[in-house]
């Protein structure tokens, strides 16, 4: 199955890096943890390959998308402390990424079809991980008031009833202004680049 055109394949500083190698995008994607477009030029290096693997692996598209984008999840979390070259061996970064792709295959726990919430076009891998990571940033009242707002649509005057159930002294116009502060935080906590490679195409976070 062939990979749906999404934003960081023509981003002109992700196309900058097409003459890295691996290893130097993988060092360079280890020392600056506040850029995007190291991940996201790994990601464009591999992304069909991966695809095209989970894609066999699995019984629906729902599925493959799902399992795609959890494994570039564990991808970009591993990468951070992975080392290819040891004392007694090296191991390319392709082989590594081929056999977490396999191990994801054979040892993760798909839900059913109907339990994804998951949509690739709506939310690249790229922009999944660093918007999770962002997200774990947030203290909990701003984390909760944001996927009670952006995941469930709740308004603000259904989440203030909620957490007025919950024991929370607030309004809908307090519940307005915590959104404020989450989305500035979840600003402040994104990489600038990856902010403009996809909040430019107002993408929906999932």
């Amino acid at each position: 199955m062939q990979l749906p055109p999404l934003p960081e394949i023509n981003d002109p500083n992700v196309q900058a890096l097409s003459q890295k190698s691996d290893q130097e995008l993988l060092t360079l994607f280890q020392r600056h943890p506040e850029r995007g477009q190291y991940f996201a030029a790994i990601f464009c290096r591999y992304g069909q390959v991966i695809y095209t693997l989970v894609s066999t692996a699995t019984r629906s598209p729902v599925q493959s998308d799902y399992l795609f984008v959890k494994t570039w999840e564990y991808i970009f979390n591993e990468m951070r402390s992975l080392t290819l070259r040891s004392a007694t061996s090296k191991i390319s970064l392709q082989s590594w990424l081929i056999n977490v792709t396999a191990m994801m295959i054979n040892h993760g726990q798909l839900p059913p079809v109907e339990e994804i919430q998951y949509s690739l076009s709506d939310t690249p891998p790229v922009f999944w991980c660093y918007l999770n990571q962002a997200l774990a940033q947030l203290s909990g009242d701003l984390r909760l008031v944001l996927l009670l707002s952006q995941t469930f649509k709740w308004s603000p005057t259904r989440i203030a009833a909620y957490l007025q159930a919950e024991g929370d002294s607030v309004s809908a116009a307090d519940v307005q202004d915590l959104l404020s502060q989450a989305y500035q935080a979840l600003g402040s906590a994104l990489p600038a680049d990856i902010q403009d490679i996809y909040l430019a195409q107002n993408l929906i976070t999932a």
